[in-house]
């Protein structure tokens, strides 16, 4: 995974497999304490104890369509890399909640990569998903919904090239604004 968006997108279809209903993901960016974080919280199946233990073990996974399992050992492999770490807690039946630190401005730091492409992208394939995304800079914070674009826009409408055009740029915009990291 190439970029904080793939990591992104990996963990929320983790969640979806698990039956999340709602999704928040939220990245606060700091110049100052040079620190880059991502936080994926979800209200699903959760994982029990054992689980838990093996989440960031590449050859685990509770698929059974394949026998390994490599988003959170690269994720983790990734903050590392760049002087950072990731936790992860779930209870059964509570959800699971992954946070991911990097060095924001460490070399090996993955990019930002299509985080508006994201957002519509989980919105498009699940429709009763509640996503909701938040970006934090020192400069201020962006936060929209799928609930929120749904309501205003009248349903399911991203299926709509302009529509999801017109939220993509919605979004890049009001990250530009906060002068988050692309």
């Amino acid at each position: 995974m190439k970029t904080i968006a793939d990591h992104i997108l990996d963990i929320c279809q983790n969640s979806i497999r698990a039956e999340s209903t709602l999704i928040e993901v939220m990245i606060e960016e700091n110049k100052y304490s040079d620190i880059y974080k991502i936080t994926v919280s979800d209200n699903g199946k959760g994982m029990d104890v054992q689980t838990l233990k093996k989440a960031e073990d590449p050859f685990f996974t509770s698929r059974k369509t394949r026998k390994v399992g490599m988003g959170l050992a690269l994720l983790k492999q990734n903050a590392e890399a760049s002087n950072g770490k990731i936790k992860i807690e779930s209870q059964p039946g509570k959800g699971t909640l992954v946070k991911a630190t990097f060095g924001r401005s460490h070399f090996d730091r993955p990019p930002a990569g299509e985080l508006a492409d994201t957002f519509i992208l989980l919105m498009i394939g699940n429709e009763n998903l509640m996503l909701k995304f938040s970006y934090k800079t020192d400069q201020g914070t962006f936060e929209i919904s799928s609930s929120e674009i749904r309501d205003t826009l009248g349903g399911n409408v991203v299926f709509n090239r302009n529509i999801r055009q017109g939220i993509s740029e919605l979004i890049e915009n009001n990250l530009n604004k906060i002068e988050a990291e692309k």
